[in-house]
């Protein structure tokens, strides 16, 4: 791993430790067989495409503050399914026609989920809980041979989460936001209560980082979409190509900071952590739901820009723009000083520079608007660049010794 990589600022991942009944990480970091991904992983992961896509959709109709806090406490049963699973393939073989039939019959619930977004306070709540708890009864029974499952993560999604939503989808608007943000406190709160159960468990570290790696992918590739499939109706003149290159390459930007810097970083962390299983709920199961959640609004926001360049678009575009971009960002500095103790300074400056700009946007036209975060974004890789190759060439052993 490039030593230059570390150090600089640029490299992170979000965190997220997922509600395995072992999900904790095994003490040591030492050597391990490397994993591969499944192809039923892979194919699972087409149903949240679609999921991504329907969340997105429920935030493009509802971005004020209320809708994002909607929207979130629809996304994160979805993504946690996502993790349970991802938890379970890592810390067993599942490359049998058993544990096949298992991911296969999660993602049929996370279809019925992400079905249910679009109506999930209108009156298909119930379907959404079911299709839940669904999936965490089918994640308990593939680990129902580990001993102590049910005290556990996946159990609290049994017990616990899966009933406080197929209830919620049962009641008013009021009181089912309510039950419904205590199911996602709970899941996320699982890996913590029960971190002491979850440290028994030998994760394998090259496994866990590409998974969530093609997770942030699926994410960007909504972003592609919210371009697309905006601009594809439009006229097309000179001024609607320049916005859809601006918000190509905003969306590039975000891949670049991810994949160029953080991946690796993040692999390694994993590598050499004497608690994997910290590791991975800090950086993994926490910091890519606030990763993955960013881009989401910037691909929202792609939707509501790339349209009309000329129109200005209003405190709500910029904010899920503007504040998707700055969240991303932040996360970074995060999950840099969760796995290095090292503050990501050019990405912090980065982010406080994009979210003070925000308000200065609300009154330009699209096309200014997008144009100017993608310079940001350029500017910040093309400065991390830099630093990452003089801080290889500082390392490197001068000519003769």
């Amino acid at each position: 791993m490039d030593v230059g990589t570390v150090d600089v600022g640029a490299v992170d991942v979000g965190a997220v430790d997922v509600g395995t009944p072992d999900g904790g990480a095994a003490g040591g970091g030492g050597a391990a067989e490397e994993k591969r991904v499944t192809w039923a992983e892979l194919y699972f992961d087409l149903v949240f495409v679609f999921a991504i896509t329907q969340v997105s959709g429920l935030l493009h109709h509802h971005h004020d503050g209320a809708g994002l806090v909607r929207a979130l406490v629809v996304f994160v049963p979805v993504y946690w399914c996502w993790v349970g699973t991802t938890v379970q393939a890592n810390i067993r073989d599942v490359d049998n026609p058993r544990d096949r039939l298992g991911i296969l019959s999660v993602g049929l619930a996370g279809l019925f989920m992400a079905l249910a977004v679009p109506g999930a306070y209108g009156g298909r709540g119930v379907l959404l809980g079911l299709g839940y708890w669904l999936a965490r009864v089918v994640l308990l029974l593939l680990l129902i041979r580990v001993p102590g499952v049910w005290r556990g993560p996946y159990g609290a999604g049994v017990l616990v989460s899966g009933p406080l939503l197929v209830l919620g989808g049962l009641l008013p608007d009021g009181p089912r936001l309510g039950l419904w943000a205590a199911a996602a406190f709970c899941d996320l709160a699982a890996p913590l209560v029960f971190r002491r159960r979850l440290a028994a468990v030998a994760y394998h570290p090259s496994h866990m980082p590409e998974r969530f790696a093609l997770f942030l992918l699926v994410a960007l590739g909504e972003s592609i979409v919210g371009i697309g499939g905006t601009a594809a109706g439009a006229r097309l003149d000179a001024a609607e190509l320049v916005v859809v290159a601006a918000a190509f390459t905003i969306s590039a930007g975000l891949w670049w900071q991810y994949f160029v810097y953080a991946a690796d970083a993040m692999r390694h962390a994993v590598e050499v952590a004497d608690s994997r299983r910290d590791v991975i709920r800090r950086i993994f199961q926490y910091g890519h739901l606030a990763l993955v959640a960013g881009v989401i609004g910037v691909a929202v926001g792609f939707g509501e820009t790339v349209a009309d360049p000329w129109r200005a678009l209003g405190p709500g575009a910029v904010a899920l723009l503007y504040g998707g971009c700055g969240l991303y960002l932040l996360t970074f500095g995060y999950t840099r000083w969760m796995m290095f103790r090292q503050v990501a300074s050019t990405r912090i400056g980065a982010a406080a520079l994009v979210l003070g700009l925000a308000p200065a946007m609300v009154r330009l036209p699209a096309l200014a608007v997008l144009v100017t975060l993608a310079v940001l974004l350029v500017g910040l890789n093309v400065l991390e660049h830099v630093r990452v190759a003089r801080a290889a060439a500082a390392a490197a052993p001068a000519p003769g010794e």
